[in-house]
């Protein structure tokens, strides 16, 4: 009788930010006991089959808005719908914005691991000064730049990104976080001649209606300007959306994206040649687990690490369709676009919860993860990877006669 506190994942490629090889993984109670050949595992242990696949470290979505009320009304996706969708698509951590709410809790409903962002709902002069504080300490501080030159999902090809691209130039301690309806599609669906469909790409900031953006952005996260991908999952129905069929400034903001995440970054960033299978990882996971202090418990595939990981089938196609997604939302703003790589076995805390299309999960099955607020790690990298400079003999070139 086989155990699923006990599984072997052998005969894949294991894929971390550093390098790749071919070996074996062992997994018992919920953490990465092996990485390695010929492993002794115990009697009635699962054996899966990873032979021509890739073993990836369980994405981090940094972005979600899981059952938020905004604008009047409720998000559809609740804890427990969108953690469902999030591990169909290989995410098995989210990092939720909280608006507290009295008695509201997410624990009962979750089905992978997660932790919270507190959202700071006004501006004075004391917030500025906390923030301040927090920033000449290396605290952890999160702007969503939505009002610097009317920017796009997060990043505009102008202004913004080159705020970010100068600041790391100058070895300042600066993260980009383009969203991935930013990278998989565009604003010029605000022109539908659908309502509907129009309405369904609405989101704060608004994507920009330029086609070529998705490809500009997908360009600097291959290049490392920009360092992770969050989605800012936020969905609301077609019927929510009609608060605003008269008016539009009445459209509930929000879009979904946490169970497609990977695909779309995959098929727009792997497939198409931009990124390698080492950068997919370090922007979906293991950046994500270094800026928040989850590494190396999240994001790495090692020995005493948690058991999220992913077996992804880079010869897999799918075409993202409402239809068929596991999000509570009745459209999708990725429809019909056809991915190359999927997940086919996501694994969390351990256990296969996602398989050949099929989920396994259930509430509780994830826990509430704290992270310390110091960028400790992120700073100690950006040190130890600064290059000396050079002190050696120089040639002396003898100047020209005119």
């Amino acid at each position: 009788m086989t155990t699923q506190s006990r599984i072997l994942i052998k005969g894949g490629k294991v894929v971390n930010v550093d390098f790749s090889e071919m070996t074996d993984v062992y997994i018992e109670d919920g953490v990465i006991s092996a990485v390695g050949s010929d492993l002794q595992v115990a009697a009635g242990t699962r054996v899966i089959d990873a032979t021509d696949r890739l073993m990836l470290p369980g994405g981090i979505d940094t972005h979600t808005h899981m059952e938020l009320s905004f604008m009047g009304t409720t998000a559809v996706d609740d804890f427990h719908t969108g953690t469902k969708a999030a591990v169909a698509g290989g995410t098995t951590v989210i990092l939720d914005f909280v608006i507290p709410q009295k008695g509201t809790t997410a624990d009962p409903k979750v089905c992978c691991d997660y932790s919270l962002h507190m959202a700071v709902t006004w501006w004075d002069d004391t917030v500025w000064l906390l923030c301040h504080v927090s920033l000449r300490t290396n605290q952890n501080l999160k702007f969503f730049l939505e009002n610097w030159d009317a920017m796009s999902s997060g990043l505009k090809r102008t202004r913004t990104t080159q705020v970010v691209i100068s600041a790391r130039f100058r070895s300042r301690v600066v993260f980009g976080e383009p969203v991935a309806a930013g990278l998989g599609t565009d604003g010029t669906n605000y022109w539908h001649k659908d309502w509907a469909h129009a309405a369904g790409f609405v989101m704060g900031p608004p994507l920009r209606p330029d086609s070529s953006n998705p490809r500009y952005l997908m360009d600097l996260l291959a290049n490392d300007d920009l360092s992770v991908t969050g989605t800012d999952n936020c969905t609301f129905s077609v019927c929510q959306k009609a608060l605003g069929k008269d008016d539009f400034t009445k459209i509930p903001n929000g879009v979904n994206g946490n169970e497609d995440r990977m695909s779309v970054i995959w098929e727009k960033g792997v497939h198409s040649g931009k990124m390698d299978e080492n950068r997919f990882v370090a922007v979906t996971s293991t950046n994500a687990a270094k800026i928040f202090n989850l590494y190396p418990r999240k994001g790495r595939i090692a020995k005493g690490s948690d058991a999220d990981l992913v077996i992804w089938d880079p010869e897999a196609t799918r075409v993202i369709s409402a239809k068929t997604h596991q999000q509570a939302v009745d459209y999708n703003i990725f429809e019909g676009m056809l991915c190359h790589g999927l997940p086919v076995v996501t694994i969390a805390r351990g256990k296969v919860v996602y398989e050949n299309g099929q989920l396994f999960t259930k509430p509780v099955m994830g826990r509430y993860i704290p992270w310390k607020p110091f960028l400790n790690l992120c700073i100690t990298e950006l040190i130890s990877g600064k290059r000396e400079p050079y002190t050696g003999e120089i040639i002396f070139i003898a100047p020209k006669r005119s």
